[in-house]
Protein backbone atom coordinates (compact mmCIF):
# COMPACT_ATOMS: atom_id res chain seq x y z
CA UNK A 1 0.00 0.00 0.00
CA UNK A 2 1.47 3.36 -1.01
CA UNK A 3 1.70 6.39 1.25
CA UNK A 4 -1.29 8.08 -0.43
CA UNK A 5 -3.58 5.10 0.13
CA UNK A 6 -2.30 4.76 3.69
CA UNK A 7 -3.12 8.39 4.34
CA UNK A 8 -6.60 7.96 2.91
CA UNK A 9 -7.10 4.86 5.06
CA UNK A 10 -6.01 6.70 8.19
CA UNK A 11 -8.22 9.65 7.33
CA UNK A 12 -11.20 7.37 6.73
CA UNK A 13 -10.63 5.58 10.05
CA UNK A 14 -10.44 8.91 11.87
CA UNK A 15 -13.65 10.08 10.20
CA UNK A 16 -15.48 6.87 11.13
CA UNK A 17 -14.20 7.10 14.70
CA UNK A 18 -15.45 10.70 14.99
CA UNK A 19 -18.76 9.63 13.46
CA UNK A 20 -19.03 6.89 16.09
CA UNK A 21 -18.54 9.49 18.82
CA UNK A 22 -21.32 11.65 17.38
CA UNK A 23 -23.63 8.66 16.94
CA UNK A 24 -23.21 7.68 20.58
CA UNK A 25 -24.14 11.10 21.94
CA UNK A 26 -21.03 13.25 21.86
CA UNK A 27 -20.67 16.39 23.90
CA UNK A 28 -24.41 17.11 24.16
CA UNK A 29 -25.16 13.92 26.08
CA UNK A 30 -22.13 14.54 28.27
CA UNK A 31 -23.50 17.96 29.24
CA UNK A 32 -26.79 16.33 30.25
CA UNK A 33 -24.97 13.85 32.44
CA UNK A 34 -22.41 16.14 34.08
CA UNK A 35 -23.66 19.71 34.44
CA UNK A 36 -26.84 19.14 36.53
CA UNK A 37 -24.94 17.08 39.14
CA UNK A 38 -22.25 19.78 39.26
CA UNK A 39 -24.98 22.41 39.73
CA UNK A 40 -26.43 20.29 42.54
CA UNK A 41 -23.07 20.08 44.31
CA UNK A 42 -22.39 23.81 43.91
CA UNK A 43 -25.89 24.71 45.05
CA UNK A 44 -25.50 22.51 48.11
CA UNK A 45 -22.18 24.10 49.09
CA UNK A 46 -23.12 27.73 48.35
CA UNK A 47 -26.48 27.48 50.12
CA UNK A 48 -25.00 26.14 53.33
CA UNK A 49 -25.88 22.51 52.57
CA UNK A 50 -29.52 23.08 51.64
CA UNK A 51 -30.88 20.07 49.74
CA UNK A 52 -33.79 22.11 48.39
CA UNK A 53 -31.52 24.82 46.98
CA UNK A 54 -29.23 22.20 45.48
CA UNK A 55 -32.19 20.44 43.84
CA UNK A 56 -33.52 23.69 42.38
CA UNK A 57 -30.07 24.52 41.00
CA UNK A 58 -29.81 21.14 39.30
CA UNK A 59 -33.31 21.35 37.81
CA UNK A 60 -32.77 24.88 36.49
CA UNK A 61 -29.52 23.87 34.81
CA UNK A 62 -31.19 20.73 33.45
CA UNK A 63 -34.02 22.80 31.94
CA UNK A 64 -31.59 25.27 30.36
CA UNK A 65 -29.58 22.44 28.81
CA UNK A 66 -32.79 20.74 27.68
CA UNK A 67 -34.06 23.87 25.91
CA UNK A 68 -30.67 24.36 24.27
CA UNK A 69 -30.60 20.76 23.06
CA UNK A 70 -34.13 20.97 21.66
CA UNK A 71 -33.22 24.13 19.76
CA UNK A 72 -30.13 22.33 18.48
CA UNK A 73 -32.27 19.53 17.06
CA UNK A 74 -31.93 16.87 19.77
CA UNK A 75 -34.59 14.20 20.08
CA UNK A 76 -37.33 15.38 22.52
CA UNK A 77 -37.55 11.96 24.19
CA UNK A 78 -33.82 11.95 24.99
CA UNK A 79 -34.08 15.45 26.46
CA UNK A 80 -37.12 14.44 28.50
CA UNK A 81 -35.38 11.40 29.99
CA UNK A 82 -32.35 13.49 30.95
CA UNK A 83 -34.51 16.10 32.68
CA UNK A 84 -36.59 13.41 34.35
CA UNK A 85 -33.45 11.89 35.87
CA UNK A 86 -32.57 15.26 37.41
CA UNK A 87 -36.11 15.75 38.76
CA UNK A 88 -36.30 12.27 40.26
CA UNK A 89 -32.86 12.63 41.84
CA UNK A 90 -33.85 15.94 43.41
CA UNK A 91 -37.11 14.51 44.76
CA UNK A 92 -35.32 11.50 46.28
CA UNK A 93 -32.79 13.76 48.01
CA UNK A 94 -35.59 15.97 49.35
CA UNK A 95 -37.54 12.98 50.64
CA UNK A 96 -34.55 11.39 52.40
CA UNK A 97 -32.97 14.66 53.47
CA UNK A 98 -29.61 13.36 52.28
CA UNK A 99 -27.99 15.37 49.49
CA UNK A 100 -25.90 12.40 48.42
CA UNK A 101 -29.09 10.51 47.49
CA UNK A 102 -29.48 12.82 44.50
CA UNK A 103 -26.95 10.54 42.82
CA UNK A 104 -28.89 7.32 43.45
CA UNK A 105 -30.54 7.63 40.05
CA UNK A 106 -27.09 7.81 38.47
CA UNK A 107 -25.95 4.74 40.37
CA UNK A 108 -29.02 2.78 39.36
CA UNK A 109 -28.84 3.83 35.70
CA UNK A 110 -25.18 2.86 35.43
CA UNK A 111 -25.81 -0.52 37.07
CA UNK A 112 -28.79 -1.18 34.80
CA UNK A 113 -26.89 -0.06 31.72
CA UNK A 114 -23.89 -2.26 32.49
CA UNK A 115 -26.17 -5.27 33.04
CA UNK A 116 -28.09 -4.58 29.83
CA UNK A 117 -24.86 -4.41 27.80
CA UNK A 118 -23.63 -7.69 29.28
CA UNK A 119 -26.93 -9.44 28.52
CA UNK A 120 -26.92 -8.10 24.96
CA UNK A 121 -23.46 -9.59 24.39
CA UNK A 122 -24.51 -12.93 25.89
CA UNK A 123 -27.55 -13.24 23.58
CA UNK A 124 -25.51 -12.12 20.54
CA UNK A 125 -27.35 -8.84 20.10
CA UNK A 126 -24.58 -6.47 21.26
CA UNK A 127 -25.97 -3.05 22.04
CA UNK A 128 -23.15 -1.26 20.26
CA UNK A 129 -24.24 -2.92 17.05
CA UNK A 130 -27.91 -2.12 17.69
CA UNK A 131 -27.22 1.55 18.39
CA UNK A 132 -24.76 2.17 15.56
CA UNK A 133 -26.58 -0.06 13.07
CA UNK A 134 -29.88 1.71 13.69
CA UNK A 135 -28.39 5.19 13.45
CA UNK A 136 -26.57 4.22 10.23
CA UNK A 137 -29.83 2.98 8.72
CA UNK A 138 -28.65 -0.63 8.63
CA UNK A 139 -31.32 -1.87 11.04
CA UNK A 140 -30.13 -5.42 11.85
CA UNK A 141 -28.23 -6.17 8.61
CA UNK A 142 -24.98 -6.02 10.58
CA UNK A 143 -25.99 -9.23 12.42
CA UNK A 144 -25.81 -11.17 9.14
CA UNK A 145 -22.16 -10.16 8.88
CA UNK A 146 -20.20 -12.61 11.11
CA UNK A 147 -17.22 -10.27 11.25
CA UNK A 148 -19.27 -7.26 12.33
CA UNK A 149 -21.21 -9.32 14.88
CA UNK A 150 -17.97 -10.52 16.46
CA UNK A 151 -16.45 -7.04 16.38
CA UNK A 152 -19.47 -5.36 17.95
CA UNK A 153 -19.61 -8.04 20.65
CA UNK A 154 -15.98 -7.53 21.63
CA UNK A 155 -16.19 -3.73 21.47
CA UNK A 156 -19.33 -3.75 23.62
CA UNK A 157 -17.25 -5.06 26.53
CA UNK A 158 -15.46 -1.70 26.53
CA UNK A 159 -18.79 -0.04 27.29
CA UNK A 160 -19.48 -2.51 30.06
CA UNK A 161 -16.16 -1.44 31.53
CA UNK A 162 -17.27 2.19 31.40
CA UNK A 163 -20.28 1.53 33.62
CA UNK A 164 -18.33 -0.71 35.98
CA UNK A 165 -15.66 1.97 36.36
CA UNK A 166 -18.27 4.55 37.35
CA UNK A 167 -19.85 2.22 39.88
CA UNK A 168 -16.47 1.40 41.43
CA UNK A 169 -15.94 5.13 42.02
CA UNK A 170 -19.50 6.30 42.73
CA UNK A 171 -20.63 3.67 45.23
CA UNK A 172 -17.86 4.22 47.83
CA UNK A 173 -18.32 8.01 47.56
CA UNK A 174 -22.07 7.62 48.05
CA UNK A 175 -21.53 5.35 51.04
CA UNK A 176 -19.35 7.92 52.81
CA UNK A 177 -21.76 10.77 51.99
CA UNK A 178 -19.22 12.62 49.82
CA UNK A 179 -21.42 15.07 47.91
CA UNK A 180 -18.73 17.31 46.44
CA UNK A 181 -16.40 14.48 45.34
CA UNK A 182 -19.39 12.79 43.72
CA UNK A 183 -20.12 15.98 41.78
CA UNK A 184 -16.52 16.12 40.59
CA UNK A 185 -16.54 12.43 39.70
CA UNK A 186 -19.61 13.02 37.52
CA UNK A 187 -17.55 15.37 35.35
CA UNK A 188 -14.37 13.30 35.26
CA UNK A 189 -16.23 10.07 34.48
CA UNK A 190 -18.60 11.48 31.88
CA UNK A 191 -17.19 13.24 28.83
CA UNK A 192 -13.50 12.20 29.29
CA UNK A 193 -14.53 8.59 29.98
CA UNK A 194 -16.92 8.53 27.01
CA UNK A 195 -14.17 9.79 24.70
CA UNK A 196 -11.77 7.15 26.03
CA UNK A 197 -14.49 4.52 25.64
CA UNK A 198 -15.17 5.50 22.02
CA UNK A 199 -11.47 5.45 21.15
CA UNK A 200 -10.97 2.09 22.85
CA UNK A 201 -14.07 0.48 21.35
CA UNK A 202 -13.14 1.81 17.91
CA UNK A 203 -9.67 0.28 18.31
CA UNK A 204 -11.25 -3.04 19.26
CA UNK A 205 -13.60 -2.86 16.26
CA UNK A 206 -10.78 -2.18 13.83
CA UNK A 207 -8.55 -4.86 15.36
CA UNK A 208 -11.33 -7.45 15.22
CA UNK A 209 -12.49 -6.79 11.65
CA UNK A 210 -10.40 -8.53 8.96
CA UNK A 211 -8.15 -6.26 6.85
CA UNK A 212 -10.38 -6.56 3.76
CA UNK A 213 -13.58 -5.58 5.55
CA UNK A 214 -15.15 -2.36 4.15
CA UNK A 215 -15.99 -0.98 7.63
CA UNK A 216 -18.96 -0.50 9.93
CA UNK A 217 -20.99 1.35 7.28
CA UNK A 218 -20.92 -1.64 4.92
CA UNK A 219 -22.33 -4.85 6.38
CA UNK A 220 -21.55 -8.01 4.41
CA UNK A 221 -23.61 -11.16 4.22
CA UNK A 222 -22.31 -14.62 5.22
CA UNK A 223 -21.93 -15.50 1.54
CA UNK A 224 -19.40 -12.67 1.12
CA UNK A 225 -17.32 -14.06 3.95
CA UNK A 226 -17.50 -17.61 2.52
CA UNK A 227 -16.34 -16.41 -0.90
CA UNK A 228 -13.13 -14.96 0.56
CA UNK A 229 -10.07 -17.08 0.00
CA UNK A 230 -6.40 -16.57 0.96
CA UNK A 231 -5.35 -16.64 -2.64
CA UNK A 232 -7.61 -13.76 -3.71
Amino acid sequence: MDSDSTGRGTEASGTERDSLLRLLGGRASALDASLPPVAFGLGWVLSGESVAAAGISAVVVGVVIGVWRLLSGARPLAVLFSLLAVLVGSIIALRTGQAVDFYLVRLASNAASGLAWMISIAVRWPLLGLVVGTLLGQRTRWRRDPDLLRAYSRASWVWVGQYVTRLVVFIPLWMINAVVPLSIAQVVLTWPLVVLCVVASWWVLRRTLPPDHPGIRHARGPEDVVRRSPGR
